[in-house]
């Protein structure tokens, strides 16, 4: 699974543009020196295959790499492509009135370290009352599955529906990435986010450790998480509803959370944002609704 998270962090880079197409991909891989030489024979070449797999998915192969050894086990890798100007979309044009898009929900770093405080009654004892073993398991297995879910068809996407803009949300959070991409616009627009679609029972266990992550705030960390796009609004809806359509798949999602309107090139969330509890696969039926925003910009 971490090879598979790794590679799908790595196509992302090309997707946030567009891209949906990879010429080759190299895997730069880090052993562990701390592991056992049957602890290595047994978890280096799992990594390799899941990155590999993912690449495979992608449609493209990993050609070459490096691999070195280290005190903590490192992967990732390189993805490159040489295409045509009409292949790909700067990250440059929004413009007000765009509405901001995200295609997969926050709160993995909370769901990872929830899963890993199971077994420490102290971190335990802390968030217990918010949240049982059953709902961390589900959150758990809901990352694991977003964060390996590559964002290809997004990407297609984007061109069927004029986006304007778009990045891939990571270790910046939300918020970190959403200023990024304000930055880089040729016109003068902000990014308002109203809405964060998170994982089920992530906003309490951030809520009860005293808001430590930052998710509210939009800084929490995402290991490959969803695109942030911007889109003229009277696609964004149809966006929403296509990208969960069953001919691409099952587990694709998509919320409008936020718009564009004039500014300084900056990007903030409003003091109150609509929190959208997204349920895990297992636990019923997710909460899909695509979110309209009134022409005023409110929710």
């Amino acid at each position: 699974m971490q090879g598979r998270i790794a590679c799908a962090n790595v196509l992302s880079d090309l997707y946030a543009m567009g891209i949906t197409e990879c010429d080759n991909m190299l895997m730069l891989l880090s052993v562990s020196q701390k592991m056992t030489d049957e602890e290595r024979e047994k978890v280096t070449p799992l990594m390799i295959k899941g990155f590999r797999d993912a690449a495979e998915e992608g449609g493209t192969s990993v050609t070459g790499g490096q691999t070195v050894v280290n005190p903590w086990i490192i992967i990732g890798g390189v993805a490159t492509v040489v295409c045509q100007e009409n292949e790909f979309i700067m990250p440059q044009n929004a413009v007000a009135g765009d509405v901001l898009v995200l295609t997969k929900p926050l709160g993995t770093q909370v769901a990872v370290n929830a899963h890993q405080w199971l077994d420490n009654p102290e971190r335990w004892n802390k968030i217990r009352l918010v949240v049982t073993r059953e709902d961390v398991e589900l959150a758990y297995q809901e990352a694991m599955f977003n964060m390996a879910t590559l964002n290809r068809t997004a990407a297609a996407l984007m061109h069927a529906f004029n986006a304007h803009a778009a990045t891939d949300v990571t270790g910046f959070g939300i918020l970190g990435h959403a200023q990024n991409l304000a930055q880089e616009q040729h016109n003068e627009v902000s990014f308002v986010i109203h809405n964060l679609p998170i994982i089920a029972k992530m906003a309490a266990i951030t809520k009860a450790c005293g808001s430590r992550f930052g998710l509210l705030q939009g800084t929490s960390p995402e290991t490959s998480g969803g695109l942030l796009i911007c889109l003229p609004r009277e696609q964004a809806a149809r966006f929403c509803a296509e990208i969960k359509s069953p001919k691409h798949g099952e587990g694709h999602q998509a919320w409008i959370i936020g718009i564009v309107e004039k500014g300084n090139r900056s990007a903030r969330i409003i003091e109150k944002p609509r929190i959208i509890e997204v349920t895990p696969r297992g636990a019923g039926t997710s909460d899909n609704s695509t979110t309209t925003l009134n022409l005023d910009g409110t929710c």
